[in-house]
């Protein structure tokens, strides 16, 4: 096929604006945000994961001491009946003796009680503060993944932005070309992912592949409106004086 250099040349602008496209979509999914909240919602996972374990320890311990509490109680309740027992006077001498030695028996039992609640309530207060901790944690991960997104969400805006303005660059210069040249090159870009590219310093700019001397010499003796291919991607070559051409140099 044949088409004005002018024309052909419109082609490498066309180019630039699909790589850029391309670029624009490339980048929209993999912005370094993405990998960022992946990682961040990584670690939240975990910490979230240490916040329910100590939240449970927290649990655990308070039906603990719950149920010492109430053996506690339960204990006291019992010396209280022993001792009104005992001073109502009206104990026989032999379950006086016995009293005396349940009464004993609840003092010591009391005493290990108490201690075993100290304890369960100093341990507790210790898991508390490592669940107000672990919290923390979790909620400045989620405070941190937050201001990732909106920066996310900044990036993709603009990149939106960029899209449509390339879109409607590319919406012009195909509104400029021959209907068939841009249909060409459309079946081009859809064969090789460039339509279109640069001869010059004998490669071409769509493949970047350095040409066959002989190729390159039949290209140079075709008229400057016919359309040729890179012989290597099948890509439009685009000659200018930039080719560097042995002969038939287009007009610029």
């Amino acid at each position: 096929m044949n088409a004005d250099p002018a024309a052909q040349k419109s082609l490498l602008d066309l180019a630039g604006v699909d790589a850029e496209i391309s670029r624009l979509a490339h980048r929209a999914t993999h912005l370094p945000e993405d990998a960022e909240i992946a990682e961040l919602e990584k670690r939240a996972t975990t910490e979230r994961d240490e916040s329910v374990r100590v939240s449970i320890l927290v649990e655990d311990l308070d039906r603990d001491i719950a149920k010492v509490e109430k053996e506690v109680e339960q204990t006291r309740l019992r010396e209280r009946k022993d001792r009104e027992l005992l001073a109502s006077g009206a104990v026989p001498a032999k379950q006086l003796t016995e009293i005396e030695h349940e009464l004993r028996g609840l003092e010591r039992r009391q005493s290990v009680l108490e201690d075993e609640e100290l304890e369960l309530m100093e341990k507790r207060e210790a898991v508390e503060l490592d669940q107000q901790r672990a919290e923390a944690t979790v909620n400045a991960t989620n405070d941190e993944i937050a201001a990732v997104a909106r920066r996310r969400e900044e990036a993709m805006k603009d990149i939106a932005v960029a899209q449509a303005r390339t879109a409607a660059s590319r919406a012009e210069l195909v509104a400029t070309l021959p209907e068939d040249l841009a249909a060409e090159y459309e079946r081009c870009r859809a064969a090789s992912g460039a339509g279109a590219g640069l001869l010059q310093a004998r490669r071409c700019g769509a493949c970047r592949l350095e040409l066959d001397r002989g190729f390159l010499d039949a290209v140079a003796r075709k008229p400057a409106d016919e359309v040729v291919h890179c012989d290597e991607c099948g890509a439009i070559l685009v000659r200018t004086f930039e080719s560097g051409l042995p002969q038939g140099k287009p007009e610029e």
